[in-house]
């Protein structure tokens, strides 16, 4: 926290290279007020644009590979193309139960081949480009959905908006 603000990062953003940007969304737009999440970004070629390179763990309306523009201030502006992809988030409570599913989630990302990142040991957020590979994930977590243990929700089922 700094200056009274939680910051949210990405340890390791899904698509981490040289010449990255980080920019920030302020999550108070998302019911989350004194939060930002850092999001990593690189240019597209066009000025003044910019794709993202994580698969945001808090900020709604933005996926990976999404296009998007960027203040003055570092801060993301507005949403300019989408790439078609969604973004999977699931929370794991505490305690952890006795059927803990988070090996079973990470056995079925791999056998998919699907992208993740991990905010902690509670929370991933899942980048998937193609809803038909989404069937083992979904299952591999399925008793902790219905337990009340774990629960999951789509980055766009809410619109970015920062006006």
């Amino acid at each position: 926290m700094i200056d009274g603000i939680t910051y949210v990062s990405h340890e390791e953003p899904a698509w981490r290279g040289s010449g990255h940007y980080m920019a920030m969304v302020d999550l108070a737009v998302f019911d989350l007020p004194g939060m930002r999440e850092q999001i990593w970004l690189r240019e597209t070629g066009v000025a003044g644009e910019y794709e993202v390179c994580c698969i945001p763990f808090y900020a709604y309306g933005m996926a990976l590979g999404d296009v998007v523009g960027k203040s003055a201030a570092d801060m993301i502006g507005q949403s300019i193309r989408k790439s078609g992809r969604r973004a999977l988030r699931v929370l794991f409570t505490a305690p952890r139960p006795l059927n803990d599913s988070r090996s079973a989630l990470r056995a079925a990302l791999d056998s998919v081949g699907l992208l993740s990142e991990w905010n902690g040991d509670r929370q991933v957020a899942i980048d998937v480009p193609d809803m038909t590979v989404i069937q083992p994930v979904v299952d591999a977590i399925q008793a902790e959905i219905l337990g009340k243990t774990a629960f999951w929700e789509w980055s766009d089922s809410k619109h970015y908006d920062p006006a």
